[in-house]
């Protein structure tokens, strides 16, 4: 599944966990606090129920975006954009 995980985190210990918890998971980084990629469904859940045992509710937001295949397609790049190759499917699998 295609996803875009993005947080909003204070604490930096905790905005460092789950970022690395994000790549281990297999998400790319496109910017400081967003990931993009592909992920298996139990990986995302995973991911999912480590950031609500580390984050601060009260504080801390965290979003996932699955997006298809078809709109990522439509995605427009400007300025220092990421490498859209990184996340497509026969391009990552080449990581696995």
């Amino acid at each position: 599944m295609l996803v875009w995980f993005i947080y909003d985190i204070a604490v930096d210990k905790v905005r460092k966990k789950i970022s690395d918890k994000a790549i281990e998971q297999g998400l790319y980084r496109v910017q400081k606090s967003v990931f993009l990629g592909n992920i298996d469904t139990n990986l995302l859940d995973e991911l999912v129920v480590f950031a609500e045992t580390v984050i601060d509710p009260e504080e801390d937001s965290v979003y996932i975006f699955p997006m298809c295949q078809e709109d990522f397609k439509k995605v427009e790049l400007l300025g220092q954009a990421f490498d859209k190759a990184m996340v497509n499917d026969e391009i990552s699998s080449f990581f696995i």
